[in-house]
């Protein structure tokens, strides 16, 4: 058992509200400079929706992640023997047209116009040639267009559904959507590093954070082909690839990341996870119908004494020990089984996890009546508006089983709660909706305390980062300290 840790994360879709502040909070630190103009590293998207860049999930035509050939792991995109013949040219990268070219506008249009009968507008211009241009698409061109035909309809996740149900989705009387922020996934197994020649991307030793070094990056650009979830892009500028760092600075300072910190709708968990190294080949290896259950079984048990120590031997401190037993992420994906993982069938075991949203029921109707009751207390799970189907392909690798648990054990606890607080729901029927659904009382209350009445301690427990131990593997700490803060960190030399 080879024990390590993990920072880990979820976001509870039923409590987003896309109002996009983790985006501008992201994009104000992270991506202002020149060449990053059209990354977000942060970015909410409405599905149904193509997303950004558009159609990310269609890896018919990105090729990302990893497959299973003839009983071996392999980068659909890119390898050893492929990448030679790429090397001028990726055939599955995404190009401008997938992103949006960035634009700004010539203010000298408003500042400078003569005086007139018509109002002065300012004219868009590319940030990247300075030529004026026509706005064709942006970061969230589809927001709040859940039924459009021009994004709804190309959503990669309504393959399976049935022609009335594509067709219902868009109807008016149906009309439906949810978001669906994104951010760097920190895989445990993440195509983009593999995929790297260079050795330019690695995930951290001490808690599992994705970073690419800048100096080693030679432009290759196989990770942004690599990574299914197209969060690597390439800075046309600096011409290097960049990526979310998951905001390590503020981590190593036991702060969350800008974009958990700027959370209107306190959607977002961040945590600790220690999980077994030696099986994340085995796992990732899985037929597509086990792969949720098979990546929870990699995550361990804090509070078990045998991995505590198996930790502790790997050089794992006791406070990040301490960290993981009262995380947050393992309470959701581990003990409560409410969090999944996104399209875990791209096989790169991403530890970001999503509690999946609930959504308005279709009601009956006979005649002029319309009945929202029906015998079976979780009807409006399979008859809601977005189809578990749609559901299953985001969370469960098309298969709807873990979805529809999570849904069940989530309205058990409202009806839990309203029996308490409102009155409207008798408690027998509440209680029996918590057996229905696999959850008892203590553990609804424990669901409702930490979705609802959570503190910011609560929904953010960071681990001591211990830098120092880092830092020894590599050098030592002392000598260190000499190329660390302000100054310089090699010798000036003379300009030519």
């Amino acid at each position: 058992m080879n024990v390590r840790s993990q920072i880990s994360m979820v976001f509870h879709l039923d409590k987003c509200i896309g109002c996009h502040t983790c985006s501008i909070a992201c994009k104000n630190i992270w991506t202002d400079r020149k060449g990053a103009e059209y990354m977000w590293w942060n970015n909410v998207e409405t599905k149904p929706g193509t997303g950004y860049p558009t159609q990310w999930e269609d890896q018919d035509k990105y090729s990302g992640g990893w497959e299973v050939k003839d009983g071996k792991l392999r980068l659909k995109s890119t390898g050893k023997g492929r990448v030679v013949f790429n090397i001028f040219h990726n055939p599955h990268m995404p190009s401008m047209d997938d992103y949006y070219e960035p634009w700004t506008y010539d203010y000298q249009d408003l500042f400078n116009a003569p005086e007139g009968p018509d109002q002065p507008t300012a004219r868009p211009v590319s940030m990247v040639t300075g030529e004026l241009i026509q706005i064709k698409s942006g970061p969230n061109w589809d927001d709040d267009l859940g039924g459009s035909p021009v994004y709804a309809e190309n959503d990669p996740n309504l393959k399976g559904l049935t022609p009335d149900q594509r067709q219902q989705l868009s109807a008016i009387e149906r009309l439906v959507f949810f978001y669906f922020p994104r951010i760097c996934n920190h895989c445990l197994n993440p195509a983009c590093v593999a995929s790297c020649p260079s050795g330019a991307l690695y995930k951290r030793g001490e808690d599992g954070i994705v970073l690419l070094d800048q100096e080693r990056c030679r432009a290759w650009r196989s990770c942004i082909a690599a990574c299914p979830y197209k969060k690597v892009f390439f800075n046309w500028f600096a011409g290097k690839s960049e990526k979310c760092i998951l905001c390590y600075p503020r981590i190593e300072t036991g702060q969350a990341p800008a974009c958990f910190h700027s959370c209107v709708g306190r959607i977002r968990y961040l945590g600790v996870l220690l999980y077994d190294a030696d099986r994340i080949e085995e796992v990732a290896k899985s037929p597509d119908e086990q792969l949720v259950e098979a990546q929870r079984s990699v995550i361990l048990d804090p509070h078990d004494p045998e991995v505590a120590a198996a930790a502790r031997q790997n050089g794992i401190s006791e406070a990040v020990i301490e960290s993981a037993r009262k995380s947050p992420v393992y309470q959701f994906v581990k003990m409560w089984k409410l969090a999944l993982p996104p399209h875990i069938e791209y096989r790169t075991m991403p530890m970001l996890f999503y509690v999946p949203p609930m959504s308005p029921v279709m009601a009956s109707q006979d005649g002029k009546t319309v009945n929202h009751t029906s015998d079976d207390l979780f009807h409006d799970i399979d008859q809601a508006r977005v189809p578990m189907k749609f559901l299953a392909n985001l969370f469960g690798a098309g298969h709807e089983g873990k979805v529809r648990y999570a849904l069940r054990k989530q309205k058990a606890v409202r009806w839990y709660r309203r029996a308490l607080t409102v009155g409207d729901v008798d408690m027998a029927t509440a209680e029996r909706m918590l057996r229905e659904a696999d959850c008892s009382t203590e553990e609804a209350e424990a669901i409702y305390r930490l979705t609802s009445l959570c503190t910011f301690s609560e929904r953010f427990v960071i681990p001591p980062s211990h830098r120092e131990q880092a830092i020894e593997m590599m050098k030592d700490p002392r000598e260190h300290q000499s190329f660390a803060g302000f100054g310089f960190l090699t010798g000036p030399g003379r300009a030519m």
